[in-house]
Parts: C-alpha cells; sequence; structure tokens
C-alpha cells in the first residue's frame, strides 16, 4: 500500500468525500423543542414534520460519523499506515478501499465485527 499514486488516488477521494458531507447542510424543516409547527397545522402535518426531523437528526449523525472516519482515513494517510487493518494487521484490499475509503477494516473483520 505504498504506492504513491494509489495512496494520491484515496487521498483525493476522501477529500472529494469530505467536500460532499460538508456542502450536505440545511435544506430541511426542524422542529423546535416543542414539536410544533407554526399557523396551527393539523396532527397529520406534525407527525410529518416530526418524523421528518427524527429522519434529519439521524442523516445529521450519520454524515457526523462519516466525516469523523474520513478525517481519521487522512490521518492514517499522512502516518503512513492507510489501508491497514486495525483489527488485525493485514492489508486491506484495494477493491475494499476504492469502494470505501474511509474504512479501518479488511473485509472479513469487518464481516466478524458484524456477526
Amino acid at each position: 500500500m505504498n504506492n504513491p499514486a494509489y495512496l494520491d488516488r484515496y487521498r483525493r477521494s476522501l477529500l472529494a468525500k469530505q467536500r460532499e458531507l460538508l456542502a450536505a447542510n440545511g435544506g430541511r424543516l426542524v422542529l423546535g423543542a416543542a414539536g410544533g409547527l407554526p399557523g396551527g397545522a393539523d396532527l397529520a402535518d406534525q407527525a410529518f414534520a416530526q418524523s421528518e426531523a427524527v429522519v434529519d437528526a439521524r442523516l445529521s449523525q450519520d454524515r457526523s460519523s462519516l466525516r469523523r472516519a474520513i478525517e481519521w482515513a487522512l490521518v492514517r494517510l499522512n502516518k503512513g499506515n492507510y489501508g491497514i487493518c486495525a483489527a488485525c494487521g493485514n492489508p486491506i484490499s484495494r477493491a475494499r478501499l476504492r469502494a470505501v475509503p474511509w474504512t479501518d477494516y479488511c473485509r472479513d473483520c469487518m464481516e466478524q465485527a458484524g456477526s
């Protein structure tokens, strides 16, 4: 995994995804603590807005986790240990890194963790 061309490709991919996440803010109504909508909206509208707020919160949490994973992958790139599985210490396949460049784990260790 010490090939500079591959490392540069992964770095560009990580930075592009990072920019994409930073640009993906806003666009939906977020309810206040009271959970109501202005103007006396009916219960169906309130329920829809509350569901949308829950989805927004989850997406924001997922984006935050992904941003942290990308930042950590960039740190590993700078330290020289990018592409090494954090669990077993074996190289992570190039195919997996192309698909999920921010991954910490090889496919086998990720599958074991999921079972």
